[in-house]
């Protein structure tokens, strides 16, 4: 590969996705637009002694479709997924199977947990048959890099390999951070996105003890229901979403597709709270002001925000006032959905995916709605596109992330001229 100059601007040209709502764009897609559902009662655990007993499960995965068997029987779930989405984003993109580019091709797939499934099955052997029990894999299947790794591995991409681990944020952040590397030089192209497989006994129990989570186990399908007046919490979700990011002179000189093209990127610490949101949305209003900047696009160029939107009392309340601080009169006219009503909170995985979503609304002009919103809050009252999707022209999107901590991450994508 000729020495390299980047050209300062990144596109998307690949796309991969495990969701609850199917495996694939082309699967998750119309059943998310649908206005379907993924959250159900959980299936793999027993649940009948915590006080949320329900999850968005992803039900059509199989780890053997995409590793070894051997491997697929003892990955932590949280790689496997990524390594299916990594491989659906490289083929989609039609990525160039050439040592000296893949050289240049990094990866940055951020996990908010890592291998928690894993550890804790390891913790078991440990304290029932002890140390010689414990699996000479912890260590590798459980930290969040991993997915990183077998990526760059699998796929020989030699470029930069490191990983994000903020939370909820994690996965937008993990994107954002992949474009900035592109946009300095450091590679010709990312492996971007998020991965989270926290449906376990450990993950339930500490999100029931924070009282986090919705109760509303008589009736899961209605259980996430962001914005609405009669919210009580947010339900878990798994699965992982990953963007191919090229620079834009090297994509369109070997003629790639190019879904759109991030253009802005902020983000801030609410210096606050360990899990609270800023009580004035003085962070995560800066996180989408620093985005919209740094695109140097009019805010009323903004049609859509995919809102991170969790189901939860103060979250959903706070980003209310974050949108309406910085679009101002705009904000009225924005759609705004959060599409976690559908496929649940997909922890460190959630900005990947929403980021995804952003851009094939962006693709086919239409925006995917809010799903149970059927009792309006005084507080929540923007336009939140209630129950049904919706034909929008749309220039230019946003989606925001918000993570536990105070990481606030803010991306913002336009259709590529």
């Amino acid at each position: 590969m000729s020495p390299f100059r980047p050209s300062g601007r990144v596109v998307v040209t690949g796309l991969g996705a495990v969701t609850p709502l199917g495996t694939g764009i082309d699967v998750f897609w119309p059943r998310l637009l649908a206005g379907e559902n993924g959250i159900d009662r959980i299936s793999h655990l027993d649940v009948s002694e915590f006080t949320t007993r329900m999850a968005a499960e992803v039900k059509d995965f199989d780890a053997a479709d995409w590793l070894d068997k051997k491997e697929a029987r003892r990955i932590d779930r949280f790689i496997a997924f990524a390594v299916a989405a990594a491989r659906m984003a490289l083929t989609d993109a039609r990525f160039p199977d050439d040592p000296e580019v893949r050289l240049e091709t990094g990866v940055l797939i951020g996990s908010g947990i890592g291998g928690l499934t894993f550890m804790g099955e390891q913790f078991r052997r440990l304290y029932e048959g002890g140390p010689s029990k414990v699996s000479p894999f912890l260590v590798p299947y459980m930290i969040p890099d991993m997915a990183s790794g077998w990526v760059s591995i699998e796929h020989g991409l030699r470029g930069p390999n490191t990983c994000v681990v903020t939370a909820c944020a994690t996965g937008a952040n993990s994107i954002g951070d992949a474009y900035h590397i592109i946009k300095r030089g450091d590679a010709v192209a990312m492996v971007a996105g998020g991965t989270e497989a926290p449906i376990n006994e450990i993950a339930m129990a500490g999100f029931c003890s924070a009282r986090a989570m919705s109760n509303r186990n008589d009736d899961p399908t209605h259980a996430s229901r962001p914005f609405d007046k009669d919210r009580d919490g947010f339900v878990m979700g798994e699965g992982a979403g990953v963007l191919i990011l090229e620079d834009y002179a090297f994509a369109k000189a070997r003629g790639a597709k190019m879904y759109a093209e991030i253009v802005g990127y902020g983000m801030t610490g609410d210096a606050f709270h360990i899990t609270q949101p800023d009580a004035e949305a003085l962070g995560s209003s800066r996180s989408m002001r620093k985005a919209v900047h740094q695109a140097g696009i009019d805010p009323t160029d903004v049609g859509y925000i995919n809102a991170h939107g969790t189901s939860t009392p103060y979250n959903d309340r706070l980003e209310t006032m974050a949108i309406k601080k910085v679009f101002g009169d705009h904000a009225a006219k924005l759609a705004v959905s959060s599409t976690k009503s559908m496929v649940g909170h997909l922890l460190g995985a959630a900005g990947a995916v929403e980021a995804l979503i952003c851009i094939l609304a962006l693709r086919d002009q239409i925006v995917p709605p809010t799903i149970n919103y059927t009792t309006p809050d005084p507080d929540c009252d923007l336009d939140y596109v209630p129950n049904v999707a919706r034909k929008v022209e749309l220039k230019a999107a946003l989606s925001n992330s918000f993570g536990f901590g105070g990481h606030n991450a803010t991306l913002l994508l336009v259709r590529v001229d």
